[in-house]
């Protein structure tokens, strides 16, 4: 496992796990939102806009919760916690938590539809986010053969830009910030469309012949 020359090896650890917690937690979240056909939606003022930004917005709320409670934990308990520019490493967290809510709203699109694959999909997506996020190792020590098997993926560039964020004595080379937001832009927008497209043709019967 490459780490990071000089960091601190738990906060080099950190700062992948809280981020590939964050982003998954917001895939399953947003993808387990309440659908058109839920009852739920039966009631005037509900609509899906709703049960999806709840769902997100919570995640992102017991998630920060919990960071900030583990590092202040660990701040007073083991060593100090000191990043470089701690307000762009926050704004990755947020860019973390953002793809994965694009990535979960693109399956919740997909599963009134196909419940079974995409439920298979979101439990690859999430799993192949074991080692295609880097979190456990440092982009620039790959070779580039290598780099090409990761690069495709929003939350390794997410972790390697928190890093370079983190550690004064760290620049990610083969990442950048735009790549996840364009990536993030582009899932929400096509996620939309199916969501909209399934309020269309939403119906109770669904669930009943399941």
């Amino acid at each position: 496992m490459a780490k990071i020359p000089g960091a601190d090896f738990m906060l080099y650890l950190m700062t992948g796990i809280f981020l590939f917690l964050v982003h998954n937690k917001a895939v399953m979240s947003v993808m387990g939102a309440e659908g058109p056909q839920s009852p739920m939606m039966q009631h005037a003022p509900m609509n899906t806009a709703i049960t999806i930004s709840a769902s997100a917005l919570s995640c992102l709320y017991l998630q920060s919760l919990t960071i900030v409670v583990m590092l202040f934990v660990y701040h007073v308990g083991f060593a100090p916690v000191h990043f470089e520019e701690p307000l762009r490493v926050a704004a990755m967290l947020v860019v973390a938590w953002f793809s994965g809510c694009a990535v979960g709203l693109l399956f919740l699109g997909l599963k009134p539809w196909m419940p079974g694959l995409a439920g298979m999909l979101s439990q690859i997506y999430t799993r192949a986010n074991m080692f295609t996020s880097g979190k456990m190792f440092v982009a620039n020590s790959l070779p580039g053969w290598m780099i090409a098997m990761f690069d495709w993926n929003p939350l390794f560039h997410v972790i390697d830009q928190s890093r370079g964020f983190a550690f004064i004595n760290y620049t990610p080379r083969h990442t950048s910030v735009s790549y996840p937001l364009y990536v993030s832009l582009a899932l929400i927008v096509i996620g939309m469309l199916g969501e909209f497209y399934t309020r269309r043709y939403a119906s109770l019967s669904w669930n009943a012949r399941r």
